[in-house]
């Protein structure tokens, strides 16, 4: 872990009750002060989330549309600010504007990625998770009136929480998705701050673990459906709705990490008195799981990006390569686990959703390789994988299925499986016609990934959102300085969403 102090929460402790006083301590600043490097890395974080949101609502993106179009069908509680959707101003209830909200952010698959892995702690559970729950952090501040400074420790708080239980519960090995971390934590910190004692965070996060916990039927199919993508959005909503019933009295399940009938000790069966796992929480400087998360340089899906970085590297090589896609005979490529399973799964060679295609390596690099034979410059910037690489047309482009035809993708075993989830293991070779074997060795650190180039990673993530709002607001540069938090007064952030998008009904 980097430089800071953390605390411990025991497994032999109330964890709940734990998370609770932490949130509430955080959150008032009387924990510690995170640095200059961790608020910016999470200002980049929160601003690759608006990006891909505002992008999903300006193409009109099926599950965030109709969750936006029946949030602003619900009035907020009387008395109450209500939330904010994107791109409009009208106040809405507050758990319906953060699914809206939420929903968009995640219906690219293009934002921030953890995969919950800390050797040096020995906590190596590796559960993926997201940065999808800054609306929460959002909307729980208008409803209280905090300023930017105060927002910042909020979603910082959120990341902390659910990246650090990644790291110590594998929620996938029990069919269990991945956003019910978020959903823990969205609880303990949108409780939190509005003003809920420990008694009420424990039931808030009580309810949650209890009452709605989502399993990964929702990724399971040989063409996905619009529930992948709004499995966090769905998460945050009940997350704040939890909150918002145990503040109003409403007692749930205390002691919930030590209950035997609950999730955890269920599925890991442990000694009386304890959960399976002690949790450790940073407090101030660098001492937070952020800094082992992962952007995405694009439209992919994250473990895919070891095979992008391999050919970006073959074609800065060999530029030739691209230039004949009919030279290309075969292009074999060897990963590790669990990517093999999830993203070279067999279901997935002929997708025909986005969903579907986003998860599919063959379709990921076909297309890459397709973008690299007339790109200007074959590098990361010249191959970003944008919305319009998954439209229909692209999905159904005959080419497309050409190069599919020619992938062979392989389990590289033990060796390959040894070097993750510290890294993105990967190889890609290309039998090509006149230029004979190409291969640029094996990738372990894409760009992107928190053990790559940061100042190479920030350039491309800026990048990314320009290209990703250009069509859908006015001033790419003045949303991206609107939405920085850090600073803001507590009526800026209230309407920090509030900017108009083209296309997009601002009421």
């Amino acid at each position: 872990m980097p430089p800071g102090r953390t605390i411990l929460l025991p497994r032999s402790t109330n964890q709940a009750r734990g998370l609770a006083e932490y949130a509430i301590e955080f959150l008032a600043g009387r924990l510690g002060h995170p640095s200059a490097t961790t608020l910016e890395l999470l200002e980049r974080f929160h601003l690759d989330s608006v990006g891909c949101g505002v992008s999903a609502i300006a193409a009109a993106a099926r599950a965030p549309t109709v969750l936006r179009r029946l949030a602003v069908r619900q009035p907020p509680a009387t008395g109450s600010a209500g939330g904010i959707c994107f791109g409009s101003r009208r106040p809405v209830a507050v758990a319906a504007a953060v699914a809206a909200n939420a929903s968009a952010v995640r219906e690219w698959d293009a934002n921030g990625t953890n995969f919950g892995y800390d050797p040096a702690k020995g906590r190596t559970a590796g559960e993926f998770g997201h940065n999808d729950y800054y609306p929460a952090a959002v909307a729980a501040a208008r409803l209280a009136g905090l300023d930017g400074d105060r927002t910042l420790r909020m979603m910082l708080l959120v990341d902390e929480i659910r990246g650090r239980l990644a790291e110590v519960f594998a929620l996938r090995r029990y069919s269990i998705d991945h956003v019910h971390h978020g959903a823990v934590a969205t609880a303990a910190a949108f409780t939190a701050a509005l003003g809920g004692t420990v008694d009420q965070i424990e039931s808030a996060i009580g309810l949650v673990a209890a009452h709605y916990v989502p399993f990964r039927a929702i990724r399971a199919g040989e063409q996905l459906s619009d529930s992948k993508g709004a499995s966090a959005a769905l998460a945050a909503e009940t997350a704040v709705a939890s909150g918002l019933r145990a503040l109003d009295g409403f007692v749930g399940p205390a002691d919930i990490f030590r209950n035997p009938q609950a999730i955890y000790r269920l599925n890991e069966p442990c000694r009386d008195g304890e959960s399976p796992f002690d949790l450790e929480l940073g407090c101030d400087g660098d001492a937070f799981a952020i800094h082992g998360m992962h952007f995405k340089l694009g439209l992919y899906e994250h473990q895919s990006a070891g095979a992008i970085q391999s050919l970006v590297d073959l074609f800065a090589a060999t530029p030739a390569a691209a230039r004949d896609l009919a030279g290309i005979r075969a292009i074999r490529v060897t990963i590790y686990e669990p990517a093999y399973r999830i993203i070279a799964d067999p279901a997935k060679r002929r997708p025909t959703t986005r969903q579907s295609a986003d998860h599919s390596l063959p379709y990921i690099l076909a297309r890459t390789i397709l973008k690299a034979a007339t790109a200007a410059r074959p590098d990361w910037e010249g191959l970003m994988l944008l919305p319009d690489d998954y439209d229909d047309a692209a999905i159904a482009d005959p080419r497309i299925r050409s190069l599919i035809d020619r992938i062979a993708i392989e389990h590289g075993g033990p060796e390959y499986d040894a070097l993750y989830p510290d890294g993105i293991p990967t190889s890609v070779t290309i039998d090509h016609a006149s230029l004979g074997t190409l291969s640029p060795g094996l990738v372990r650190y894409p760009l992107g990934h928190a053990r790559s180039s940061a100042d190479e990673t920030a350039r491309l993530v800026d990048l990314k959102f320009r290209r990703l709002v250009t069509q859908a607001v006015d001033d790419a540069e003045s949303l991206a300085a609107r939405v920085r938090v850090g600073g803001k007064s507590a009526e800026e952030i209230a309407e920090l969403y509030a900017f108009p998008i083209h296309g997009c009904d601002p009421d």
